[in-house]
Formats: C-alpha cells, structure tokens, sequence
C-alpha cells in the first residue's frame, strides 16, 4: 500500500475543508442560513420501494438534510450509512405515542446512533390503547378531549425529560386539530401551558395552522420562545378554515399556495428557529417534481 506523504496529507485535508466550506457556503443562501430539509413522508411511496436511491435523487435536487417518519425496516446503523452514502444529513426524526411509551430507552439509543439531536412526536395518542383499536382516523380525533390532551402534555415533559438526560431535544408535531376550542381555549394552548419548555420544543407545521384558519407568522410570532422547528407546508387559498379530519386538503407546492413565506422566515429568523423541512401530503404532480418546485423557491427566498 503506497505511504502518504505529508504533501498528500495536506492536499487531501485541503479538499475536505473545501467541501464542507462549499455546503456552508450553500446552506448561508438559502432562507435564515440553514440548510433546506426534507420531511421524507412527501416521498413515502419511493422510499419505500428503493430507500437509497430515493435519497440520492433527493440529495441531486439539491436537499441537504431530511427528517425520517420511518426507519423502514432498518436498523439505525443501516439508515444513517444510507445517509452518508447520499450525502445527506439527518438531525431529526418522527416517534408516536405508542413508541415513546413502550421502549423509550431502546428509541433514544436509535435516535443517538443515528446521531440525532431531535425526537418529535407527530400525533397524539390516549391513555387507554382500546381506544385507537376501536376505531382511528376522523373518528378518533374527534373523540379527543380536554383531559386527553393534559394527558398528552404530561406523556411529553416525560419524554422531554429523558430525551434532555441522553443529549436529544424532545417536541410535539401539531396538525389542525390542536387548534379545537375546549371552554375558549384550544387544545394547543393547553399543550403550550402545560409542558415544561426545558423539556418540549414545538415543530410547528405551517400548513395545518393555515388549515386552521390562521396565520402561521403570526402564531410564530406570539410563541417565538416555544418553536424550534418548521415544517413548511403550503395550502391552497379557498377552502373554508377546519380543526376537524374531513375533505382532502388541497397542499401546494411551497410558494404556490396561500402562505407568506417572507413573513414566516422573517419571524422564524427573530425566533431562532433550529431547523425547517419541506413537506407536502400530497401532490397533483410527481412528488420528485413537487419538491424540486419547494426546493428552488426556498433557495431563491431572501431574508433581510
């Protein structure tokens, strides 16, 4: 095996810091110098039937970092080495209910040799499994009461403060729902006064709120302190606002739907906001196609 020369130590030491200064570089100009991600559940089918080549494609594209719904099949060894091979990065990751309550231990051992730095909840669950077993979906959510969310909140700062023990930042994902009255507060103001913010961050999914009927910005904005995370989703305009499972959601490409994305970088960038990923449900279009659109319009957003 040929030696190496301290000339070729150098050289080769010289092109790495190249690289990395290279997607430093990239990562500056796009929206609040961070790098854009992708939530991989937008291109769920793919990955499912060829998980590494999916990852490259998303990588071509021009995506630096993605955030997992699923391990699909693998172990954590085997999906961070299918990251590196694509030359993406992945810092955080999707848990349900069930899976934060049975085994927390072994998930934040995954999420640590994985190398994450955030475990986030999607959903909520109930204390009584049976429930979900009778029936999920639509029906389920609309069973949801005010003492099954202080239950939720409660499951979080638990989570939240194992997670804080192992190194690992633990949130809550929210949808529309959370935004439902209970004696004139919602269920989201509930979750945000009830769980310690020491111990639970918010990934606010931009869309939903818009579902919802309101501002992402501004929601962004009044609870700056809680948000650490972004899921940046786009709706069409027209559909009345609903905190309630029903008709499709007609999801946009990012940047061609109703939300102000200028408004919400600019208050995510006075938030701190940690890390932002790209999603969308469904796509009229192919969904490779569709985050190439968000992908491009997002590395083209300037914010002051």
């Amino acid at each position: 095996m040929r030696s190496i020369t301290r000339r070729d130590f150098l050289a080769t030491g010289a092109a790495a810091i190249g690289g990395i200064s290279a997607i430093a570089r990239r990562a500056a100009a796009d929206p609040i110098g961070l790098p854009i991600g992708l939530q991989l559940y937008t291109v769920r089918e793919q990955a499912a039937k060829d998980f590494e080549g999916t990852l490259k494609k998303v990588a071509a594209i021009g995506y630096q970092e993605v955030e997992l719904y699923s391990f699909f099949d693998r172990k954590p060894s085997e999906v961070r080495r299918s990251l590196e091979d694509a030359g993406l990065k992945c810092v955080s990751a999707h848990y349900g209910v069930p899976a934060l309550q049975e085994g927390l231990a072994a998930r934040i051992d995954d999420a640590k040799e994985l190398g994450l730095e955030f475990m986030i909840c999607p959903f909520p669950g109930v204390a009584d499994p049976a429930r979900l077993k009778a029936g999920g979906g639509p029906a389920f959510t609309e069973s949801l009461t005010l003492d099954d969310w202080k239950w939720n909140a409660d499951l979080f700062n638990k989570v939240g403060e194992q997670a804080k023990k192992a190194g690992l930042r633990f949130g809550y994902h929210n949808h529309h729902i959370e935004f439902r009255e209970f004696g004139g507060g919602t269920a989201f103001d509930e979750l945000l006064r009830r769980t310690d913010p020491d111990l639970v961050t918010i990934e606010l999914d931009c869309g939903w709120v818009k579902v919802a009927g309101l501002d992402p910005a501004e929601f962004l904005a009044k609870h700056a302190s809680r948000v650490g995370l972004l899921h940046v989703k786009d709706v069409k305009a027209g559909p009345a606002p609903s905190t309630r499972f029903g008709p499709a959601v007609p999801f946009a490409e990012v940047g061609r739907g109703s939300i102000d994305w200028q408004k919400v970088f600019e208050a995510a960038k006075r938030a701190g906001v940690k890390r932002y990923y790209v999603e969308q449900d469904t796509t009229e279009r192919p969904p490779l196609e569709a985050i190439k659109i968000s992908r491009d319009y997002l590395h083209d957003l300037k914010i002051e």
